[in-house]
């Protein structure tokens, strides 16, 4: 694998908890939380796709990445996948997280933020919805988002 310098991607999850009710922390902090799927994309290359719910497995390469200061991620709604991604890597893989405070920090718990960028936050700069659905339909994409996503995520957890 080239060296990553962009890694642009997207989760699947699970947790007990309601994240419209509780927020990212409550929910990835959850004991029963986990990455169903994990999409990623390096140096803008081809999407891959993990299935971490089937035991497939994420390479070296990018569980590193995710620690890495230098390595641009891009994530819609970002602060989502960074929360998500900080929890599963202190519980799965624990070699690979790093956390950019000291330890006595109440931040100590999750990944370096300034290496991410939400493409939700840059649309809305540049006045899109803050909805994929939304911005799907205003830039007229011939691919919209999947209403069926949702149902399919609940039906299989």
């Amino acid at each position: 694998m080239t060296a990553i310098k962009i890694l642009a991607l997207d989760l699947e999850t699970f947790s007990d908890v309601d994240l419209k009710k509780s927020g990212v922390y409550p929910y990835a902090e959850s004991p029963s939380f986990e990455i169903l799927l994990l999409g990623y994309s390096v140096n803008d290359g081809k999407i891959q796709v993990v299935d971490i719910a089937r035991g497939e497995t994420v390479p070296d390469e990018v569980l590193a990445a995710l620690a890495d200061s230098s390595v641009e991620k891009w994530a819609y709604n970002a602060q989502f996948e960074r929360v998500c991604l900080s929890v599963w890597l202190r519980r799965n893989h624990p070699q690979y997280f790093q956390s950019y405070s000291s330890p006595e920090d109440t931040v100590g718990n999750y990944l370096d933020p300034s290496s991410w960028k939400c493409s939700r936050i840059w649309g809305a700069y540049m006045g899109l919805p803050l909805s994929l659905k939304g911005i799907g339909a205003v830039l007229k994409l011939d691919e919209q988002k999947m209403e069926e996503g949702a149902d399919l995520i609940k039906y299989c957890c």
